[in-house]
């Protein structure tokens, strides 16, 4: 399988294509999923010296770390005050403690290896109604409160000033977020983990994995022994591989478009400090320009991962109500792609065995917890499982339903959310 057609598809930078495994080989660590979770895990592991193979289905950010909006977004899919309410003060202040820590990785790895993927700073989380931006005010007095300081509150003239639409009330600029092409990103990673020594194989699905002392995962071409195991698949993992991981979490399906080039004098006019905007709804839009001024928006949730039929007729109305005078803009890409949803919108990290690790269900916050995640395993098999096991110990729930119902069950409670973002309240 190759990657799907997409902006960022075609705008990939040159690189080197990885072998399939056609061998039996050996291992300290094998990672199943070649997106963000598997290349962060395997890349702070090779920087440590252990000898890490990861296999990838298809190519190298083929899932969400390839087709997702390119938002650099700190924090979780909920909020520091929720973690406490749900889990107790001791889980949310480590927590808490990580909440920046992902996009400070991002960055890192961008300056160390000197990869080229068009980081631009600053997001902006985007208030339609009253609600929404006292949610935003009390959200900087918490953020700030766990060391962010780069926190601006805009009002609704502030807002306008940024961004060239009435929609909004008002806003919250998030300095230590941004925006990035994410498949260069993660290209840059592979090619940081080949120059540690790691080894990535692509087209090599796994197809069975034998638990023991040591593991061994098939694939159809060959044989992998490994010390440890990490399953790092999300929404793009074979079911029946684990199932245990498919009971508790469900793929869902997020579209996105980018117009034809924008003129720079339009593109300047749209977004004049080129940050990337997302809105506070519960079903939210965002949309940011790329390096060569497009425009791209994405929003809404396919529950179950169906791709849709018309990607421009679900789009194009969200685009027009947020920049009404793009009446007359044409698109150049459309896609869709999955990430991993869990009940509580809390990722899943933990164990299967004493030596298989997974970490998956970001819940839609995937290009900076994914990026902590794999920071978090390397220390876990170093010795050092306190931060790990802080995000373990949130339970996994199964959603409503069981496998026949969780979809419509989970798309009429998202629905109930939706129409209360209209109302505001």
């Amino acid at each position: 399988m190759k990657h799907p057609e997409s902006y960022y598809a075609a705008t990939a930078n040159h690189h080197q294509r990885w072998p399939q495994l056609t061998e039996s080989i050996q291992c300290d660590v094998c990672i199943i999923g070649g997106g963000f979770t598997g290349l962060s895990s395997a890349l702070f592991l090779t920087e440590a010296g252990y000898d890490v193979v990861l296999l990838e289905a298809a190519q190298i950010g083929f899932g969400a770390s390839g087709r997702n909006g390119g938002q650099v977004v700190n924090s979780y899919s909920r909020d520091i005050e929720v973690i406490q309410q749900r889990y107790g003060p001791n889980v949310a202040k480590m927590l808490g403690s990580m909440m920046f820590e992902g996009a400070d990785i991002i960055r890192d790895r961008i300056d160390r290896y000197a990869i080229d993927c068009d980081y631009r700073p600053g997001g902006i989380f985007a208030a339609l109604n009253a609600r929404q931006m006292g949610h935003l005010r009390a959200q900087k007095t918490l953020w700030e409160s766990y060391g962010n300081r780069e926190l601006t509150l805009l009002d609704s003239a502030g807002m306008q000033r940024e961004v060239a639409s009435e929609r909004y009330v008002g806003g919250l600029l998030d300095r230590r977020g941004g925006h990035l092409h994410p498949l260069n990103l993660a290209l840059g990673e592979a090619e940081a983990i080949r120059r540690h020594g790691g080894r990535i194989y692509e087209q090599s699905a796994a197809t069975a994995v034998a638990y023991g002392s040591p593991n061994r995962i098939k694939t159809a071409g060959g044989e992998v022994s490994a010390k440890f195991v990490i399953f790092a698949g999300n929404a793009y993992l074979a079911p029946q591989l684990e199932p245990r991981l498919s009971s508790k979490s469900m793929p869902c399906g997020s579209q996105i478009i980018t117009s034809e080039p924008l003129s720079a004098e339009l593109a300047r006019a749209l977004l004049p400090s080129n940050y990337c905007v997302e809105d506070c709804n519960y079903l939210l839009d965002y949309f940011r320009l790329t390096a060569d001024n497009r425009l791209l928006y994405g929003g809404g949730v396919i529950y179950g991962a169906r791709d849709p039929q018309d990607i421009d007729a679900l789009i194009r109305p969200k685009l027009l109500k947020t920049f009404p005078q793009l009446g007359n803009i044409k698109f150049s890409h459309r896609w869709s792609g999955n990430f991993l949803l869990t009940l509580s919108r809390m990722p899943q990290f933990g164990r299967l065995e004493n030596n298989v690790y997974y970490m998956q269900g970001d819940s839609g916050h995937g290009v900076t917890c994914t990026h902590l995640a794999g920071k978090l395993i390397a220390e876990t098999l170093r010795g050092d499982a306190e931060r790990f096991d802080a995000f373990a110990s949130i339970p996994h729930l199964p959603f409503p339903g069981g496998r026949r119902f969780k979809v419509p069950l989970t798309a009429i409670g998202a629905a109930w959310y939706a129409l209360r973002d209209r109302l505001g309240v």
